[in-house]
């Protein structure tokens, strides 16, 4: 089966479907979950559309703050937690399930 995006388009597009928040929050949300994942083409493009929405520096340094403070937190609750795995008796253990390696995608698909 080839790879359809079908599902990431209407996936973008339903981003923009709630009414529920500003077309400036979903610029922030966008921005953040972009920074959060990593690529900096989406992220370069989405500060774009924020400049261009009316968005300025300033706002979107401080978001820029709160995302690297959220990640970080995220990091070190993953570490400790990992940690305390770690030095358990019991350690449940881990499956293929999250693993972007050959082989357990080849289980995946089987």
């Amino acid at each position: 089966m080839s790879y359809d995006d079908r599902s990431v388009v209407h996936f973008l597009q339903a981003t923009h479907g709630t009414d529920l928040l500003s077309d400036r929050e979903k610029h922030l949300v966008g921005l953040a979950v972009t920074i959060t994942r990593g690529c900096q083409v989406c992220t370069r493009n989405r500060i774009v559309k924020a400049h261009d929405a009316g968005i300025g520096d300033e706002v979107l340094n401080a978001l820029f703050g709160v995302v690297a403070a959220v990640n970080a937190g995220v990091a070190a609750a993953t570490a400790r937690e990992g940690y305390r795995m770690a030095v358990e008796a019991a350690q449940p253990q881990c499956t293929d399930i999250c693993s972007v390696t050959p082989e357990a995608l080849a289980k995946g698909s089987a």
